[in-house]
């Protein structure tokens, strides 16, 4: 059974990271680890778009974390972009190893000016088990119930279930066991 390691880049708000990690601890109780790499996140800075592209991050990281032996989630708080979507709350490789989660959209002050710490919480953890749904080979899920249902504005996020629904569970079985249930 593998780890979850969660690592955070250029991450300045701890006690965010820790409500995170205590979170995902939570559903995957023994799992889940804390860790470092040193990830040079300016190779990814698009001048153009001011934003970091989440593929190059990816690709970037993979020789910081070959030590890490299971899922790699890193945890930015800044935007992240693909080239064919203006932003991306997250990108995983499918059936691999290392996903991104950015926090930057998922803050409700980007859309009202209202801070809210456990709005932010809900959404980081939707995300990050989306990306790690397809770091387990998951694809996105027609059921708004489940986490995996695709996500390409706040307001999906929210919509959204917080964990997998039964049909996507038996596709990653792995999921259950990680999580402890039979």
């Amino acid at each position: 059974m593998q780890n979850i390691f969660l690592v955070p880049v250029n991450f300045s708000n701890y006690t965010i990271l820790k409500k995170i990690f205590l979170g995902l601890k939570d559903i995957f109780p023994n799992r889940v680890f804390l860790s470092e790499a040193e990830i040079d996140h300016a190779l990814a800075f698009s001048i153009e778009r001011n934003q970091y592209y989440s593929s190059r991050l990816i690709a970037e990281a993979i020789p910081e974390t070959a030590k890490l032996d299971g899922k790699v989630v890193m945890l930015a708080e800044f935007d992240l972009y693909v080239p064919v979507f203006t932003f991306v709350f997250g990108e995983a490789q499918l059936n691999g190893k290392m996903s991104i989660v950015s926090l930057c959209r998922l803050h409700e002050e980007f859309y009202t000016g209202k801070t809210d710490d456990e709005l932010l919480l809900k959404r980081a953890l939707k995300e990050i088990l989306h990306e790690l749904g397809h770091n387990y080979g998951l694809h996105h899920c027609r059921d708004w119930d489940c986490v995996m249902h695709s996500s390409s504005i706040i307001e999906q996020v929210d919509i959204k279930g917080g964990y997998y629904c039964s049909r996507c569970l038996e596709q990653a079985p792995e999921i259950n066991l990680l999580s402890g249930a039979q």
